[in-house]
């Protein structure tokens, strides 16, 4: 039984960044992940890195035509502007304000409508571990079996940035 399913937004992401890896010549992906959106692209760049966090690679990461991201935490724009040349173009998909709100106050009650922030969905219910939250968890579960699906909304937003100058 699938337990969770999610509607992608419009401008599709993925086929975004394979137009764009097909036509650059080096590209930086910024908190890759697990590599698992790169690795579907049909064609990469002659040049391709892709960081995690890893500190050694933040040093020699430069000159890139192409900077690309999705879902990072937190956007670090300072080192995407070091590292890409003058005329690349930034592509990233952005978590949206207020993503699966329902979800944060199906676990921790109302919140103030100031709380309804960015957010990774690793930390959408604070201090979240399956032993503190088993109650809710089977309350959601029995929600789910009674009255069927739980509805939780997204949003993303696509960000595309050009650094002025020619390469």
């Amino acid at each position: 039984m699938t337990r969770a399913t999610e509607q992608r937004p419009s401008w599709g992401y993925h086929r975004l960044l394979g137009e764009r890896l097909a036509h650059a010549t080096a590209a930086l992906d910024v908190q890759t992940g697990g590599g698992e959106v790169l690795a579907g692209v049909p064609t990469l760049p002659r040049t391709m890195v892709a960081t995690e966090s890893w500190p050694p690679n933040l040093a020699r990461a430069t000159a890139f035509d192409l900077v690309t991201s999705r879902h990072p935490a937190p956007v670090w724009w300072a080192e995407i502007a070091r590292v890409l040349r003058p005329g690349g173009t930034c592509l990233a998909q952005h978590v949206g304000p207020a993503s699966v709100w329902e979800l944060v106050e199906f676990f921790l009650g109302p919140q103030p409508e100031a709380a309804r922030h960015l957010r990774k969905v690793i930390w959408i219910v604070p201090g979240f571990t399956m032993e503190s939250h088993l109650p809710r968890l089977r309350a959601l579960d029995a929600l789910i079996r009674a009255e069927g699906p739980f509805v939780a909304h997204s949003s993303r937003t696509l960000v595309e940035a050009r650094r002025p100058g020619t390469p």
